[in-house]
Protein backbone atom coordinates (compact mmCIF):
# COMPACT_ATOMS: atom_id res chain seq x y z
CA UNK A 1 0.00 0.00 0.00
CA UNK A 2 1.07 4.05 -0.32
CA UNK A 3 -1.47 5.41 0.32
CA UNK A 4 -2.34 8.18 3.67
CA UNK A 5 0.83 9.93 4.26
CA UNK A 6 1.74 12.35 1.62
CA UNK A 7 3.97 10.43 -0.81
CA UNK A 8 5.37 8.09 1.75
CA UNK A 9 5.22 4.75 1.34
CA UNK A 10 2.72 3.10 4.13
CA UNK A 11 3.42 -0.36 4.91
CA UNK A 12 0.91 -2.69 6.56
CA UNK A 13 3.57 -3.82 9.20
CA UNK A 14 6.57 -2.39 10.10
CA UNK A 15 8.68 -5.04 12.65
CA UNK A 16 11.44 -3.70 15.12
CA UNK A 17 13.81 -6.72 15.30
CA UNK A 18 14.77 -9.04 13.21
CA UNK A 19 15.11 -11.93 15.59
CA UNK A 20 13.09 -15.14 15.46
CA UNK A 21 9.78 -13.12 17.05
CA UNK A 22 10.06 -10.64 14.77
CA UNK A 23 11.07 -12.51 11.37
CA UNK A 24 8.61 -15.57 12.32
CA UNK A 25 5.79 -12.62 12.11
CA UNK A 26 7.10 -10.98 8.85
CA UNK A 27 6.39 -15.03 7.27
CA UNK A 28 3.02 -14.82 8.71
CA UNK A 29 2.06 -11.65 7.59
CA UNK A 30 3.64 -12.18 4.54
CA UNK A 31 1.67 -15.25 3.63
CA UNK A 32 -1.13 -13.05 4.44
CA UNK A 33 0.01 -10.61 1.35
CA UNK A 34 0.74 -7.63 3.71
CA UNK A 35 3.46 -5.13 3.06
CA UNK A 36 5.94 -5.43 5.69
CA UNK A 37 9.15 -3.65 6.67
CA UNK A 38 11.96 -5.10 9.63
CA UNK A 39 14.43 -2.58 11.39
CA UNK A 40 17.15 -4.59 12.47
CA UNK A 41 20.54 -2.91 13.72
CA UNK A 42 22.23 -6.56 14.28
CA UNK A 43 22.69 -9.06 12.06
CA UNK A 44 19.67 -11.24 10.67
CA UNK A 45 18.40 -13.56 14.08
CA UNK A 46 19.44 -10.86 16.13
CA UNK A 47 21.03 -12.30 19.42
CA UNK A 48 20.69 -15.67 18.72
CA UNK A 49 23.42 -14.58 15.55
CA UNK A 50 25.70 -14.70 18.28
CA UNK A 51 25.47 -17.98 19.70
CA UNK A 52 28.13 -20.92 18.10
CA UNK A 53 25.49 -23.44 18.46
CA UNK A 54 21.35 -23.20 18.83
CA UNK A 55 20.74 -26.72 19.90
CA UNK A 56 16.82 -26.94 21.00
CA UNK A 57 15.16 -26.08 18.31
CA UNK A 58 12.59 -28.05 16.71
CA UNK A 59 13.86 -30.02 13.18
CA UNK A 60 17.56 -29.66 13.47
CA UNK A 61 18.64 -32.99 15.36
CA UNK A 62 22.12 -31.81 15.08
CA UNK A 63 21.81 -28.48 16.33
CA UNK A 64 22.80 -25.02 14.04
CA UNK A 65 24.60 -22.00 14.27
CA UNK A 66 22.98 -19.30 15.65
CA UNK A 67 24.03 -17.10 12.28
CA UNK A 68 23.03 -20.07 9.77
CA UNK A 69 19.47 -20.10 11.35
CA UNK A 70 19.47 -16.19 11.48
CA UNK A 71 20.42 -16.33 7.55
CA UNK A 72 17.60 -19.08 7.41
CA UNK A 73 14.58 -16.97 8.77
CA UNK A 74 16.06 -13.91 6.91
CA UNK A 75 15.64 -15.66 3.69
CA UNK A 76 12.44 -17.41 4.16
CA UNK A 77 10.83 -14.37 5.49
CA UNK A 78 12.21 -12.46 2.16
CA UNK A 79 10.66 -14.96 0.43
CA UNK A 80 7.54 -13.88 1.39
CA UNK A 81 8.14 -10.35 0.29
CA UNK A 82 9.34 -8.27 3.25
CA UNK A 83 11.76 -5.33 3.08
CA UNK A 84 14.24 -5.38 5.63
CA UNK A 85 16.96 -2.44 6.46
CA UNK A 86 19.59 -2.50 9.34
CA UNK A 87 19.21 0.59 11.46
CA UNK A 88 18.46 1.59 14.87
CA UNK A 89 15.76 2.92 15.95
CA UNK A 90 14.86 6.25 17.36
CA UNK A 91 11.35 6.78 18.63
CA UNK A 92 8.64 5.73 17.25
CA UNK A 93 4.94 7.63 17.45
CA UNK A 94 1.69 5.47 18.09
CA UNK A 95 -0.62 7.90 17.81
CA UNK A 96 -2.51 8.19 14.97
CA UNK A 97 -4.10 5.51 12.49
CA UNK A 98 -0.53 5.37 10.85
CA UNK A 99 1.99 4.80 13.09
CA UNK A 100 5.90 6.56 12.48
CA UNK A 101 9.02 4.56 12.86
CA UNK A 102 11.67 7.22 13.52
CA UNK A 103 15.41 5.41 12.43
CA UNK A 104 18.72 6.22 11.67
CA UNK A 105 17.99 5.25 7.84
CA UNK A 106 14.65 8.17 8.13
CA UNK A 107 11.25 8.02 9.18
CA UNK A 108 9.02 4.92 7.92
CA UNK A 109 5.35 4.75 7.84
CA UNK A 110 2.96 1.44 8.93
CA UNK A 111 -0.47 0.38 10.11
CA UNK A 112 0.35 -1.69 12.17
CA UNK A 113 3.89 -1.99 14.42
CA UNK A 114 5.18 -5.47 15.98
CA UNK A 115 7.77 -4.44 18.81
CA UNK A 116 10.18 -7.58 18.79
CA UNK A 117 13.41 -5.43 19.77
CA UNK A 118 14.12 -8.50 22.65
CA UNK A 119 16.94 -7.86 25.40
CA UNK A 120 19.83 -7.20 26.43
CA UNK A 121 22.15 -9.28 28.94
CA UNK A 122 23.27 -6.78 31.53
CA UNK A 123 27.55 -6.89 31.62
CA UNK A 124 29.63 -6.75 34.11
CA UNK A 125 31.68 -3.96 32.09
CA UNK A 126 35.30 -5.88 32.34
CA UNK A 127 38.00 -6.78 30.28
CA UNK A 128 37.64 -9.46 27.93
CA UNK A 129 33.69 -9.92 28.27
CA UNK A 130 32.89 -8.38 24.56
CA UNK A 131 35.58 -11.13 22.96
CA UNK A 132 35.01 -13.50 24.75
CA UNK A 133 31.14 -13.56 24.45
CA UNK A 134 30.06 -16.94 22.92
CA UNK A 135 33.51 -18.32 23.38
CA UNK A 136 32.71 -19.60 26.68
CA UNK A 137 30.84 -16.78 28.07
CA UNK A 138 27.38 -17.57 28.04
CA UNK A 139 23.97 -15.79 29.23
CA UNK A 140 21.43 -18.67 28.51
CA UNK A 141 22.17 -22.15 30.09
CA UNK A 142 19.53 -23.76 28.85
CA UNK A 143 20.91 -22.91 24.96
CA UNK A 144 24.45 -23.65 25.96
CA UNK A 145 24.87 -25.65 29.41
CA UNK A 146 24.97 -28.95 27.12
CA UNK A 147 28.13 -27.75 25.67
CA UNK A 148 30.20 -27.64 28.97
CA UNK A 149 28.84 -31.78 30.47
CA UNK A 150 31.56 -32.81 32.66
CA UNK A 151 33.39 -28.66 32.67
CA UNK A 152 33.95 -26.52 35.57
CA UNK A 153 32.20 -23.59 35.32
CA UNK A 154 31.61 -20.36 37.27
CA UNK A 155 27.81 -18.62 37.49
CA UNK A 156 28.17 -15.14 38.31
CA UNK A 157 25.17 -13.19 40.29
CA UNK A 158 22.84 -14.51 43.83
CA UNK A 159 19.69 -13.43 42.60
CA UNK A 160 16.63 -16.36 41.56
CA UNK A 161 18.39 -16.79 37.86
CA UNK A 162 21.64 -17.22 38.65
CA UNK A 163 20.33 -19.44 41.29
CA UNK A 164 17.97 -21.24 38.70
CA UNK A 165 20.31 -21.72 36.25
CA UNK A 166 23.23 -23.12 38.36
CA UNK A 167 21.00 -25.69 39.82
CA UNK A 168 19.72 -26.66 35.94
CA UNK A 169 23.61 -26.68 35.21
CA UNK A 170 24.67 -29.22 37.65
CA UNK A 171 23.15 -31.95 35.35
CA UNK A 172 26.22 -30.88 32.93
CA UNK A 173 29.13 -29.30 34.89
CA UNK A 174 31.30 -31.10 36.84
CA UNK A 175 31.97 -28.19 39.21
CA UNK A 176 30.04 -25.25 39.88
CA UNK A 177 31.09 -21.87 41.64
CA UNK A 178 28.67 -19.43 41.88
CA UNK A 179 30.41 -15.94 42.33
CA UNK A 180 28.03 -13.30 44.18
CA UNK A 181 29.00 -9.77 45.28
CA UNK A 182 27.30 -10.16 48.81
CA UNK A 183 27.27 -12.56 51.10
CA UNK A 184 24.52 -14.35 50.97
CA UNK A 185 22.14 -15.02 47.91
CA UNK A 186 18.72 -13.06 47.14
CA UNK A 187 17.48 -15.50 45.48
CA UNK A 188 14.01 -17.45 47.40
CA UNK A 189 14.59 -19.10 50.03
CA UNK A 190 13.56 -22.70 47.83
CA UNK A 191 15.87 -21.82 45.67
CA UNK A 192 19.06 -20.83 48.18
CA UNK A 193 17.96 -24.08 50.08
CA UNK A 194 17.85 -26.36 46.78
CA UNK A 195 21.68 -25.41 45.61
CA UNK A 196 23.10 -25.16 49.22
CA UNK A 197 22.67 -28.28 49.74
CA UNK A 198 24.40 -29.35 45.92
CA UNK A 199 27.52 -30.71 46.32
CA UNK A 200 28.66 -29.59 42.72
CA UNK A 201 28.17 -26.53 43.57
CA UNK A 202 31.27 -24.31 45.79
CA UNK A 203 30.55 -20.81 45.97
CA UNK A 204 33.00 -17.41 46.45
CA UNK A 205 31.17 -14.95 48.88
CA UNK A 206 31.75 -10.65 48.50
CA UNK A 207 33.52 -11.04 45.36
CA UNK A 208 33.23 -9.79 41.69
CA UNK A 209 34.74 -10.89 38.66
CA UNK A 210 37.41 -7.96 37.29
CA UNK A 211 38.41 -9.78 33.84
CA UNK A 212 37.41 -12.77 31.54
CA UNK A 213 40.99 -13.54 29.90
CA UNK A 214 41.52 -16.21 27.59
CA UNK A 215 43.03 -16.38 23.49
CA UNK A 216 41.08 -18.27 21.90
CA UNK A 217 38.15 -19.14 24.58
CA UNK A 218 37.33 -18.55 28.18
CA UNK A 219 40.33 -19.92 30.57
CA UNK A 220 40.64 -17.83 33.28
CA UNK A 221 38.51 -14.94 35.21
CA UNK A 222 40.62 -12.45 37.61
CA UNK A 223 38.57 -12.13 40.77
CA UNK A 224 38.72 -9.58 43.88
CA UNK A 225 37.02 -9.70 46.78
CA UNK A 226 35.65 -6.66 48.22
CA UNK A 227 35.71 -7.12 51.49
CA UNK A 228 39.37 -7.40 51.74
CA UNK A 229 40.25 -6.08 48.50
CA UNK A 230 42.19 -9.65 47.93
CA UNK A 231 42.62 -10.61 44.11
CA UNK A 232 42.45 -14.00 42.58
CA UNK A 233 42.27 -16.24 39.74
CA UNK A 234 39.95 -18.88 38.70
CA UNK A 235 40.76 -21.12 36.23
CA UNK A 236 37.51 -22.33 34.07
CA UNK A 237 35.75 -23.80 31.14
CA UNK A 238 32.97 -21.72 31.00
CA UNK A 239 31.25 -18.48 32.53
CA UNK A 240 27.04 -17.98 32.51
CA UNK A 241 26.52 -14.30 33.72
CA UNK A 242 23.55 -13.61 35.35
CA UNK A 243 23.23 -9.61 36.28
CA UNK A 244 20.53 -8.82 34.95
CA UNK A 245 18.61 -8.28 31.36
CA UNK A 246 17.68 -4.96 29.86
CA UNK A 247 14.43 -4.74 27.62
CA UNK A 248 15.14 -3.02 24.59
CA UNK A 249 12.48 -0.77 24.90
CA UNK A 250 14.16 2.48 25.30
CA UNK A 251 12.68 4.19 22.30
CA UNK A 252 8.98 3.77 23.55
CA UNK A 253 6.45 6.17 24.92
CA UNK A 254 3.07 5.74 25.99
CA UNK A 255 3.27 2.20 26.12
CA UNK A 256 2.37 0.53 29.40
CA UNK A 257 5.54 -1.53 30.49
CA UNK A 258 5.95 -3.29 33.64
CA UNK A 259 8.22 -2.24 36.58
CA UNK A 260 10.78 -4.09 34.88
CA UNK A 261 10.37 -2.26 31.11
CA UNK A 262 8.92 -5.21 30.06
CA UNK A 263 6.13 -4.97 27.20
CA UNK A 264 2.71 -5.83 28.90
CA UNK A 265 0.55 -7.79 26.31
CA UNK A 266 -2.44 -9.60 25.86
CA UNK A 267 -2.32 -13.48 25.61
CA UNK A 268 -2.82 -12.02 21.59
CA UNK A 269 0.37 -10.19 21.48
CA UNK A 270 -1.60 -6.68 22.04
CA UNK A 271 0.14 -3.85 23.74
CA UNK A 272 -2.01 -1.32 25.60
CA UNK A 273 -2.51 0.98 22.13
CA UNK A 274 -4.44 -0.83 19.46
CA UNK A 275 -2.32 -1.93 16.01
CA UNK A 276 0.75 -2.02 18.09
CA UNK A 277 1.76 -5.91 19.22
CA UNK A 278 5.06 -7.30 20.70
CA UNK A 279 6.34 -10.30 20.48
CA UNK A 280 9.22 -12.06 22.26
CA UNK A 281 11.37 -11.45 24.75
CA UNK A 282 10.80 -7.96 24.97
CA UNK A 283 7.33 -8.68 26.24
CA UNK A 284 6.39 -9.60 29.76
CA UNK A 285 6.33 -13.74 29.84
CA UNK A 286 7.80 -16.44 31.44
CA UNK A 287 9.76 -18.38 29.24
CA UNK A 288 12.41 -16.04 26.92
CA UNK A 289 13.75 -18.94 24.16
CA UNK A 290 13.87 -18.94 20.41
CA UNK A 291 11.08 -21.05 20.26
CA UNK A 292 8.73 -18.91 22.21
CA UNK A 293 9.67 -16.37 20.16
CA UNK A 294 8.75 -17.36 17.51
CA UNK A 295 5.37 -18.82 18.79
CA UNK A 296 4.68 -14.74 19.08
CA UNK A 297 5.54 -13.52 16.38
CA UNK A 298 3.50 -15.64 14.51
CA UNK A 299 0.52 -14.86 17.06
CA UNK A 300 1.05 -10.67 16.84
CA UNK A 301 1.53 -11.00 12.94
CA UNK A 302 -1.87 -12.56 12.67
CA UNK A 303 -3.44 -10.22 15.29
CA UNK A 304 -2.02 -7.57 12.91
CA UNK A 305 -4.05 -9.11 10.17
CA UNK A 306 -7.12 -9.29 12.03
CA UNK A 307 -6.89 -5.64 13.19
CA UNK A 308 -6.09 -4.59 9.47
CA UNK A 309 -9.28 -6.46 8.80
Amino acid sequence: MSSGKGQEKVYDMIILGGGPAGLTAAIYGGRANLEILIVEHMMSGGEIASTDKLDNYPGFPEGITGSEFGQLLEQHALRFGAEMISASIDVIDTGGEIKKVSTSKGDYYGRTIVIATGTAPGLLGVPGEETLRGKGISFCATCDGFFFRDKKIAVIGGGDSAVKEAIYLTRFASEIVLIHRRNKLRAVPALQNQILQNPKVSFLWDTVVTEFRGDQALTTLATKNLKDSTVGELYVDGAFLYVGRIPNTGFLKGLEVDGQGYIITSEEMETSIPGVFAAGDVRRKYLRQVITAASDGAIAAMMAVRYLE
